[in-house]
């Protein structure tokens, strides 16, 4: 594959994106006068709802992805001589954001999990419709995320599967698009407040930290929509919020980020202090905001899919909480679930490493044994080069924006009661999960950010203020471009990584193996005796059978 249909597929995909988005601001414009970039984003978590709903009757093969593909790109010719000036003001920006992302898209190198389970869980839907029990064959298929669903659109000819990490760039577009309307409708407004410099920040943050594609997984990408959940949340305290608005942009937020990641699930606490800022402004037809909501309802089908997914791959509603697991089906983890929860909890807590375990695991994960071992070997030097990497750019940000005039701007004393929120879920990352990959990069960030907002608010230098934020908004992205450009240069030496010739990750047969190994059970299911619903004899320790033309998986020794 060559540069040309690789980019040539890629600038396709967003232009069908585009169309979703532009046939939802039409058919919501009545109802929720949604800005734009977020029906942008809204319309990749339509198209997470749609990939759920659709595997569940098909595999997400050619014809299945060039349907959803051209059905936007025919919406977009539909709208765009309704919206013509709307395609104007936002296709600039828009392009410019997705022609530097291409450097992050040109990798050799993927996540370390790609060939593990995001590669062959995100083929599996390419090559079947649901198998009930999936998670048997690979303890990497009982987490499931949606980005593995939203990716599984976009296998299609020439690309075929060299397109499984587009959803990534998709989202962390999207993210930017946000960030930059959001920083303009304040100088817009003349908003220069704590929230504005809080918008500046988790944008330069985001392009500056999380420039390398092969490190977001399926957890960078969620707490990049954490930062802007909470920069939504924080716009309560603004006057005039438009409540159906508002409720449109937490539900998309809300339900990209937990389906992303399930133990992300915990962040529904936040919707806690929301009803509560609300009602106590007492305000009215609350009801009708809320359940009249399109997003609202697409937040719900999501979370349904998630559940019933989970419940189909492991047996479990989230894997690897046991108590969640439903023991009396066939395919059930509910034994795996205990020890793979200990497991990731001895991992976080650096009781274990490619090259090390501890002796008693189930000792050192209880209460705050971990701790001593977890500061030498973690702590030092991953949290404090990172902690170091926030306060630099506070430095940079405070000495290009300071003014010794103080500004009176009133603070909501309110906002603590959001930020108490982001202390009880700090403690809860710290002591269950304390990985940054697992939540600690958005926590910490919002919790030094915020304060160092609200206090440096009241300091900034209103002189040349949009020139300033210009320059420091193409800093960052010429950070983010020169960092993406030394990779790929050193993957060109490392990896014989030729961009131009082939620009898209390396696949082997390591990949495969569970396709592999599915075909292997659905031949040797052929061979078996047809007339019985009787289980098969075992094939590698799996089970299989099919009932209601769907194959399901248990494990020999269950």
């Amino acid at each position: 594959m060559n540069l040309i249909i690789f980019l040539t597929s890629y600038f396709i995909i967003i232009l069908s994106i585009f169309g979703y988005s532009l046939a939802l601001h039409d058919i919501l414009k009545k109802k929720i006068n949604l800005e734009f970039e977020f029906n942008f984003l809204g319309s990749i978590f339509f198209l997470i709802f749609l990939s759920f709903l659709t595997h569940l009757f098909f595999k997400h093969n050619f014809l299945h992805n060039l349907v959803i593909l051209f059905a936007g790109i025919s919406l977009f010719l539909f709208f765009f001589k309704k919206y013509k000036k709307l395609v104007k003001d936002y296709s600039k920006i828009l392009s410019l954001i997705f022609i530097i992302l291409i450097l992050a898209l040109l990798s050799a190198k993927t996540h370390d999990d790609f060939p593990y389970y995001h590669f062959p869980y995100t083929f599996y839907l390419t090559q079947e419709n649901l198998i009930i029990g999936i998670g048997n064959l690979n303890h990497g298929f009982r987490t499931l995320s949606s980005i593995f669903y939203l990716n599984s659109l976009f296998y299609l000819p020439l690309i075929e599967y060299f397109s499984f990490n587009i959803g990534q760039i998709l989202l962390l577009g999207a993210s930017n698009l946000i960030l930059i309307f959001k920083l303009k409708n304040d100088f817009k407004y003349k908003r220069y407040d704590y929230i504005f410099l809080l918008t500046l920040l988790s944008f330069l943050f985001i392009n500056s930290f999380f420039y390398r594609l092969s490190e977001h997984g399926t957890d960078r990408t969620a707490q990049i929509l954490i930062l802007i959940l909470f920069v939504e949340i924080l716009n309560l305290f603004r006057e005039n919020i438009v409540l159906k608005i508002f409720f449109s942009k937490v539900f998309i937020l809300l339900g990209i980020i937990i389906s992303l990641k399930a133990f992300y699930v915990l962040y529904l606490i936040i919707l806690i202090p929301i009803f509560y800022i609300i009602l106590n402004k007492n305000l009215k037809n609350l009801f009708n905001d809320l359940f009249g909501n399109f997003y609202f309802y697409i937040f719900l089908s999501v979370g349904l899919f998630l559940m019933m997914n989970n419940i189909f791959n492991s047996g479990c509603i989230l894997y690897p909480v046991s108590f969640t697991c439903i023991s009396q089906f066939d395919w059930s983890l509910y034994k795996e679930a205990q020890q793979m929860n200990n497991w990731y909890e001895q991992w976080s807590k650096a009781g274990a490493t490619p090259n090390f375990r501890v002796e008693d695991p189930e000792n050192y994960i209880k209460g705050f044994n971990w701790v001593n071992n977890w500061i030498e070997l973690y702590f030092f030097n991953k949290v404090t080069d990172f902690l170091l990497g926030v306060l630099l750019l506070i430095i940079i940000v405070f000495a290009i924006l300071y003014s010794k005039k103080r500004n009176n701007l009133k603070i909501d004393k309110k906002v603590w009661i959001v930020y108490s929120i982001l202390i009880f879920l700090f403690f809860e990352w710290f002591y269950n999960h304390p990985s940054l990959r697992y939540g600690g990069y958005s926590l910490i960030v919002l919790i030094t950010l915020i304060p160092f907002s609200i206090y440096f608010s009241r300091y900034i230098s209103k002189k040349n203020l949009k020139k300033k934020v210009v320059f420091l908004i193409l800093l960052s992205l010429v950070i983010f471009s020169g960092r993406n450009l030394n990779r790929i240069y050193n993957e060109i030496h490392k990896y014989d990584y030729q961009f131009i010739l082939n620009p898209t990750y390396k696949v082997d047969d390591n990949h495969f193996r569970i396709d592999i190994l599915i075909q292997d059970l659905k031949k040797h299911h052929e061979n078996c005796n047809k007339d019985t619903l009787t289980f098969c004899k075992d094939y590698k320790g799996i089970y299989i059978n099919r009932k209601f033309s769907y194959y399901y998986l248990m494990k020999k020794n269950d």
